[in-house]
């Protein structure tokens, strides 16, 4: 029996009918559709006669299309079914009328089947086709493809679509990245997921679920599935996913069904909408979940209804813990997703969830102590969810070079786990393609250096030790108290004829007042302001004056100037310690782990000599500087190796410039 790469080039060979009217990164939008509706076509053909005549009794009958639906869908003996009476055989037979034969058989369709095809847009390529004259060969090619579950079983047919979508991204790799994620990634998540549950996985009967809220199409949910059918083919895995990319739903919703992944809903576990503002699972749980949402999106579109969620639910909503900056939506993905753990309950069989995320970097330490990012940090580390974060090597997707992480987080973390995070270094574990594919420069797992890297990146993650790539953390030791450090402001006292003007323009009323206290205090600068206010206060009591705070205030901003030589400004004229000077606040991250106090006294007071801290306004933040843990000093070169390369690049300049004047 042909391999799934066989029928994959066949169909790949029928994509070279589109060029012309097609760029290349445009002939999904004709293969993909037409994959499918060949592979259903073969699917119904036992069962068409049945169907038809089942269609004839209902139609027009009492019953409603969803109750017709499923009795064709019985009838059928599938989730979807065609009551057309044309199939592919029939469609070859009227080239002229192919077009309106084509939408007509696609009309015939389940409802769940028409929703599909209307994401995939697919009457204008229909219209486009009809146009350039190639539709009617198009589907004679395709008609001629045998897509039979007898001659390609559902696992073969899911591997032949996979194998196609990967192709059709990888000519659209300029923008692949935004729905598509490099099959070597998604191994690796898949493996890291799964990595403690071999016992739990072997156990018969077991029924696991898992959710991409993010799916685009769909690569996550059938590696998964791959998986779970390499290592334990006895575990059942119901995937569910949701993107909001038209096309893109359309083609993971088509592979789900393709496939038959599971007999509780197959392709309608794929849902259309936005995971934020439409979440189609919403108060569902989950075993596992997987994602790589779009990196640097902002959210301002949907910012008012997640702000309105926030503030109505709290931690008991998706997003208590808090929100990132607008223009990068990123940890709400992660958000949405820890709200969707299944809990820790053995004796009601809940285990508990892991998921498996794709960041860039922003998310490690964007945001100060009190933003919204350092608070979802917080929360998460504090709960003991973060099990891991994996560095992954640059250049490995397809629409951005930059470095790429994979944060694991869990509410079941290993008795050995708890409290720790383990950081994994895996920038180096890669070699190079042969081929660019965009920004895709390469890979892992492939074995073409005898190394199989996602298997080494594995087991250092399964070995859980300290080593040049791999290091291992307490919760702590990623938080900080950010404490607000106070000097005191310095004011001196000087009354000037400028200063005298401004003043008395604001305040005209004041101008006898004023004189007095310019005759009493004189015009020299006095650099202890307590004291010149005090003997003001002394001036205009003699005058049985009592100014209003606004003019007291007035009186300040004119006649005061900072001076790093005057006193300290006591705080309300008091002496119940001093004012501080906002220009000179200053901020210190103090660790978790280390006292305030001596450290203020370590690291601040020899240097700061007057400054206090305000410990009213102390914030905890949690940012975890995946560099500085792993950076690796190199030595400068020797200055006689330097020296040596100058002279040498002199002697060049010189020789060459003896050439051009010879």
């Amino acid at each position: 029996m042909p391999d799934h790469t066989y029928f994959a080039n066949l169909i790949w060979q029928i994509a070279d009918l589109l060029r012309g009217p097609y760029r290349p990164p445009q002939y999904e939008r004709v293969m993909l559709p037409m994959t499918v509706l060949r592979r259903f076509d073969c699917v119904l053909a036992p069962t068409k006669a049945k169907v038809l005549a089942e269609y004839q009794k209902r139609k027009g009958g009492k019953l409603n299309d969803d109750a017709v639906d499923k009795l064709l869908n019985k009838a059928a003996g599938q989730r979807f079914h065609n009551h057309s009476p044309l199939d592919f055989d029939k469609l070859k037979g009227d080239p002229d009328q192919a077009h309106r034969h084509l939408v007509s058989y696609i009309k015939g369709f389940s409802a769940n089947v028409r929703t599909i095809f209307d994401y995939f847009e697919f009457e204008t390529e229909i219209e486009k086709m009809r146009e350039a004259d190639i539709l009617f060969l198009v589907v004679s090619k395709f008609a001629e493809v045998d897509l039979h579950p007898d001659a390609v079983p559902n696992a073969q047919m899911g591997l032949i679509f996979e194998n196609l979508i990967r192709r059709f991204n990888e000519l659209a790799n300029e923008t692949a990245g935004d729905h598509f994620t490099p099959r070597e990634v998604i191994r690796l998540m898949v493996n890291i997921l799964f990595i403690q549950d071999d016992k739990l996985l072997a156990t018969p009967g077991t029924v696991r679920k898992l959710l991409d809220p993010a799916c685009g199409t769909g690569g996550m949910l059938a590696e998964a599935q791959n998986y779970l059918r390499e290592h334990h083919a006895q575990a059942r895995l119901y995937v569910y996913g949701q993107d909001y990319n038209k096309r893109a739903f359309a083609t993971a919703a088509s592979d789900m069904l393709m496939k038959e992944v599971d007999h509780n809903g197959g392709g309608d576990n794929v849902k259309f909408g936005d995971s934020f503002t439409d979440d189609q699972f919403e108060r569902e749980t989950f075993d596992y979940l997987l994602a790589n949402p779009p990196f640097g999106v902002e959210w301002k579109k949907q910012q008012g209804e997640i702000e309105r969620e926030r503030d109505k639910l709290g931690l008991a909503g998706r997003f208590g813990a808090g929100l990132p900056r607008i223009n990068d939506g990123a940890l709400l993905f992660l958000q949405h997703m820890i709200s969707k753990f299944e809990p820790v309950l053995p004796a009601q069989q809940k285990h508990g969830s892991r998921l498996a995320i794709v960041f860039n970097g922003s998310p490690l330490f964007t945001g100060g102590a009190g933003s919204g990012e350092t608070n979802i940090r917080k929360w998460i580390i504090e709960n003991d969810w973060l099990e891991a974060i994996v560095a992954l090597p640059e250049q490995m997707f397809y629409n951005t070079g930059i470095g790429t992480y994979v944060w694991i987080v869990t509410n079941r973390k290993e008795k050995r786990r708890k409290g720790k995070i383990q950081l994994l270094d895996a920038r180096e574990f890669y070699v190079p393609m042969r081929r660019s594919l965009g920004d895709k420069r390469r890979k892992i797992g492939e074995k073409e250096d005898g190394r199989d890297q996602i298997a080494e990146i594995v087991q250092l993650y399964g070995r859980f030790a300290e080593g040049e790539t791999s290091k291992i953390f307490d919760n702590a030791d990623f938080g900080y108290t950010r404490v607000t450090v106070e000097r005191p402001l310095r004011l001196r006292y000087h009354i000037t004829d400028e200063a005298k003007a401004r003043f008395l323009k604001a305040t005209p009323d004041l101008d006898d007042d004023l004189e007095a206290i310019d005759q009493a205090l004189g015009r020299e600068p006095l650099r202890d302001w307590a004291a010149a206010w005090k003997r003001i206060e002394q001036v205009l009591h003699a005058r049985g004056v009592r100014w209003r705070p606004a003019w007291q205030k007035q009186f300040r901003e004119e006649f005061a100037r900072k001076d790093p030589e005057a006193h300290p400004v006591a705080k309300g004229g008091r002496g119940e310690g001093y004012e501080p000077d906002p220009d000179l606040r200053d901020f210190e991250n103090v660790p978790l782990k280390e006292d305030i106090d001596a450290y203020f006294e370590r690291e601040v007071r020899p240097h700061v000599p007057d400054a206090w801290m305000d410990r009213s306004k102390d914030r905890v933040g949690y940012e975890i500087n995946f560099n500085r843990h792993f950076y690796k000093y190199t030595p400068p070169r020797p200055l006689e190796q330097i020296d040596a390369d100058l002279k040498r690049a002199e002697d060049e300049v010189l020789r060459l410039l003896q050439e051009v004047t010879a």
